[in-house]
């Protein structure tokens, strides 16, 4: 018999199919996903982010902190909205980066526009919840209209991006006294 040559390389490439995972695991994966969407484990949930912030501060900014309440909170609509889109629709074009992902503005027109903002966000999160408790969608699938991306994958890029801000919502309020 011929030795091996190792070469330290592990190919990625398989001509076989990869065994089907029992339905247990599958949803154990959605549910654990779920739960980070939902701010669950050691995240902060975006309603316990948010709650009270008073309208006078929507536009307040800490020291050395470059944002406001009001330019994270469309941050993070904009990029989960692109992230939604990007995963569901074939035909979404994601806007130009970054000045596509940041208002232009410190501050919101109004408390309509805080409010407004706040409902699209979790109207978004609540579709990409759906998407990901959807036994008929593979969330290991390849998007198709993508280069390599999943729904597990988008499904994490979500929650990561999420709790990464929410900490900055936290870390912001606290710096500035609410």
């Amino acid at each position: 018999m011929a030795k091996k040559k190792k070469t330290g390389k592990t190919s990625t490439k398989s001509n076989k199919r990869a065994a089907p995972r029992p339905a247990s695991q599958d949803q154990s994966l959605r549910d654990h996903l779920l739960h980070l969407l939902k701010g669950g484990g050691a995240h902060i949930n975006f309603d316990d982010a948010l709650s009270d912030w008073p309208a006078q501060l929507l536009a307040a900014k800490a020291a050395s902190f470059p944002h406001t309440a009001w330019m994270l909170l469309e941050h993070m609509r904009l990029a989960q909205w692109d992230i939604l889109e990007f995963s569901r629709n074939s035909k979404h074009a994601s806007p130009a980066w970054p000045e596509g992902y940041w208002p232009t503005s410190e501050a919101p027109p109004d408390e309509k526009a805080w409010t407004a903002s706040i409902a699209a966000f979790k109207q978004d999160l609540c579709a990409m919840e759906k998407l990901v408790a959807d036994k008929k969608v593979d969330l290991y699938a390849r998007i198709p209209w993508g280069d390599g991306q999943t729904l597990l994958r988008e499904a994490l890029l979500v929650a990561d991006h999420n709790a990464y801000h929410l900490g900055q919502l936290v870390m912001l309020r606290k710096s500035i006294g609410i």
